[in-house]
C-alpha cells in the first residue's frame, strides 16, 4: 500500500493544527483519534469559550526540565499568528485579564476552524493506536482497524489529564519503544487537597473565594483562591500546583498588599470596642474572618483588649498562612500534564526525535507545560507549526506561506 506522507496520532489541538498546516502544503495526511469526537479539550476549555492563546506568551510562562527547549517554536509561531487565523475564520473574540483571549461564542468554533483547514487530510475517529514501528526509512502504525504505512509520524496524543475524556499514555509508550527518555508525568493545574486535621478548619469555608498570593519555593502567583471541601482551588492554586511536589508546603497571603497586623492595630486605636472578628471582616470575607479568630481563640474578644503580640500572630496567620497539602485531586481534574517526553531527546526547531528520523512529538505529550491562561494552547499551535514546517520542507522542499 502507498504510504501516507504523514500519520498524526491524536486529534486534539496540536494534532488538528499540524494536520491543517500539512494539508495546506498538499501532503497526504492521515489523523487517527481514538475518541469519537475531535478536539474534546478545546470544547471544554475556558468554560466552553476556549482561552485559545495569551498575548503575554513568553518563555517564563512555561515549565520544562529543559528550560530553553521551547524558545524556537514559540518564536516561530506567535499568539498574533493564531489570532490572524481566528479573524480570517470570522470568529469573534475578546481579551480578559493578563492577555487571555477567549471566543465570544462557543469553543466549538475553534474546532470547526481547525477541521476546515484540514481539507484534503483524512480524519479517522474511534480508532485506537496500538504500536508504532520502524519500517525501512518510514513507519508502520498499528491500530485497532489494521495498520498504516507512513513516511513520517507525528505523536500528538496529549498527556494523562482528564481520563474520562479518553486520555491515555500511548504517546509515552511510543516514546519508550524508540528509546526516548521521559520526565515522569504528574498532574498540573489541579486543585490541592488537605489532610483530615487541616480540613476540620478549612472545609467549613468551602465556597469562600478571595484574591490571594500563593508561593511554593521560588514560584509565586497572585490570583483568586477558592476554599473547597477537599482543600484549595481557584486560579492561584491551579497555577502553583504545577510547581508543587508532595511533601512541600505552600505559603499563602490572604490579604496581599495589606499588613493585617498593622491594620488591626490602627482599628484598635480608632474603635477598640469592636470585636476582633468584626475588625478582621473589614479586610477578609466574614466567614473567613470568623474562622481565623476562632482558630486563635478570639471569638467574641474585643479588639481593645488585644496586645500587639496577639494581633501580630493573627496577622501572620492571614499574611503568611503556611500549610502542607497531602496531595492533589489528580488526573481526574488536572487540566494539563506536567512532564512527558524528555526534551533532551527532541530537536526544539523541528520537534523531531534526535535518534529517530521522521518521528515527531508535539503538544502536551512533550515535557513543556504552560501556565493557566491560554499558554498551553499556544504551545500546541507553536510546536505543531514547527513540526509541520520541518516535515513539509523535508518531503516537498521549503514550505510556502502559512495556510
Amino acid at each position: 500500500m502507498e504510504p501516507w506522507d504523514v500519520v498524526i496520532l491524536g486529534a486534539g489541538a496540536a494534532g488538528l493544527f499540524c494536520a491543517g498546516e500539512l494539508a495546506g502544503q498538499g501532503l497526504r495526511v492521515l489523523v487517527i483519534e481514538h475518541a469519537r469526537r475531535p478536539g474534546e479539550k478545546i470544547r471544554i476549555s475556558g468554560g466552553g469559550r476556549c482561552n485559545f492563546t495569551n498575548l503575554a506568551t513568553a518563555r517564563d510562562r512555561f515549565l520544562s526540565r529543559t528550560p530553553r527547549f521551547f524558545a524556537s517554536a514559540l518564536a516561530g509561531y506567535r499568539p498574533l499568528d493564531f489570532v490572524a487565523l481566528v479573524d480570517r475564520a470570522g470568529i469573534a473574540w475578546h481579551e480578559k485579564t493578563l492577555g487571555q483571549l477567549f471566543c465570544d461564542g462557543k469553543a466549538g468554533q475553534i474546532i470547526d476552524m481547525l477541521l476546515a483547514r484540514m481539507q484534503g487530510a483524512e480524519l479517522r475517529l474511534g480508532v485506537g493506536v496500538t504500536a508504532v514501528e520502524r519500517a525501512g526509512s518510514g513507519f508502520t502504525v498499528r491500530t485497532t482497524q489494521g495498520q498504516e504505512a507512513a513516511r513520517r509520524v507525528v505523536v500528538a496524543t496529549g498527556g494523562r489529564s482528564i481520563p474520562k475524556m479518553g486520555a491515555t499514555g500511548i504517546g509515552y509508550d511510543i516514546a519508550r519503544g524508540f528509546g526516548l527518555r521521559l520526565v515522569e508525568p504528574r498532574p498540573g493545574l489541579v486543585p490541592l487537597t488537605f489532610a483530615e486535621q487541616d480540613l476540620r478548619q478549612t472545609a467549613p469555608l468551602a465556597g469562600v473565594s478571595l484574591p490571594a498570593r500563593i508561593r511554593c519555593g521560588k514560584a509565586s502567583f497572585d490570583d483568586a483562591l477558592l476554599f473547597t471541601h477537599r482543600g484549595l482551588s481557584g486560579p492561584a492554586v491551579l497555577q502553583i500546583s504545577s510547581f508543587w511536589r508532595p511533601g512541600e508546603a505552600i505559603t499563602t497571603d490572604l490579604a496581599p498588599g495589606q499588613d493585617v497586623a498593622a491594620l488591626l492595630r490602627q482599628q484598635r486605636g480608632q474603635g477598640g470596642r469592636m470585636q476582633v472578628a468584626t475588625a478582621l471582616a473589614r479586610i477578609l470575607p466574614e466567614r473567613l474572618a470568623d474562622a481565623l479568630t476562632e482558630a486563635e481563640g478570639l471569638t467574641g474578644a474585643r479588639l481593645a483588649d488585644q496586645p500587639n503580640a496577639v494581633l501580630d500572630r493573627l496577622g501572620a496567620r492571614v499574611n503568611a498562612w503556611t500549610i502542607r497539602p497531602v496531595g492533589s485531586e489528580g488526573w481526574r481534574t488536572a487540566e494539563v500534564t506536567v512532564g512527558g517526553v524528555d526534551c533532551r531527546d527532541l530537536d526544539g526547531r523541528t520537534m523531531e526525535a534526535r535518534a529517530v528520523s521522521g518521528l515527531h512529538f508535539i503538544g502536551e505529550v512533550v515535557d513543556v507545560t504552560g501556565w493557566l491562561g491560554g499558554y498551553n494552547f499556544q504551545w500546541a499551535w507553536a510546536s505543531a507549526h514547527a513540526a509541520a514546517r520541518a516535515i513539509s520542507g523535508a518531503i516537498s522542499g521549503p514550505a510556502g506561506p502559512d495556510s
